[in-house]
């Protein structure tokens, strides 16, 4: 795409996300972009198809904002679980102070049809869950830990975004929070005396990073091994 069309793209965009951050999805109607764009309607529809296509391209827009304070603000430290407590709160808090966007991203879901910066942000809090099961702090596997983590955190979002702003208790927030990742995390890093499913999960986030000849094992053996490990797990 050659730059001066680029650059009418982008204002569209900026002018829809304007649009839905102000008065909400309903009123991102293709008129009143493409008015407020200062563009006629074929020209948009020629850009994104229709409505449907222009929200679309707002809810990647929004994962994009959503991975760019992500990382800005959570770098990643030394204790995966904490990272995961620290992730919790800033996707909660980006669903307050963006609630138009986090409503089209999260609210909206169709299988499927999930933009690549929606499935960097789900590979984001796998690679957390995975640090922390080969740290040996996972109670359960990573693929069930995120499909928690993940319900967890849209749920307590949405359910503070539908509330009263005057009336909203963030500490329900919280409290959830400490529930769910206290009930899927162990409070130290695997040891000798740590449980036979803290262990074996540590040893399958092991296998699961080594790809290659360092496992010494072929892929089916180490699709045995891995699924013997998640049965001890349970």
């Amino acid at each position: 795409m050659d730059d001066p069309k680029r650059a009418v793209r982008y204002r569209v965009l900026r002018v829809a996300a304007e649009l839905l951050e102000e008065r909400g999805s309903e009123a991102v109607s293709t008129r009143a972009v493409a008015t407020a764009a200062g563009i006629t309607a074929p020209a948009l529809y020629r850009m994104f198809g229709d409505k449907d296509g222009l929200l679309d391209e707002l809810a990647a827009h929004g994962f994009e904002m959503y991975l760019t304070e992500k990382h800005e603000v959570l770098g990643g430290s030394e204790d995966p679980v904490a990272d995961l407590y620290r992730g919790w709160d800033l996707h909660v808090d980006f669903g307050l102070r963006h609630p138009a966007f986090y409503l089209l991203m999260y609210g909206t879901a169709r299988p499927g049809r999930r933009p690549p910066a929606a499935d960097e942000a789900h590979a984001l809090l796998v690679s957390r869950l995975d640090r922390a099961a080969a740290d040996g702090r996972l109670r359960v596997p990573v693929e069930e830990a995120t499909h928690v983590v993940h319900a967890a955190t849209t749920g307590a979002a949405l359910a503070l975004i539908g509330e009263d702003p005057a009336r909203r208790n963030l500490s329900a927030s919280t409290r959830l929070r400490d529930i769910v990742i206290g009930s899927i995390t162990t409070d130290a890093p695997v040891a000798a005396g740590a449980d036979l499913a803290t262990r074996a999960l540590a040893l399958d986030a092991a296998l699961a990073g080594e790809d290659g000849a360092a496992t010494a094992l072929r892929a089916t053996e180490k699709a045995l091994l891995r699924d013997w490990l998640h049965r001890l797990a349970e």
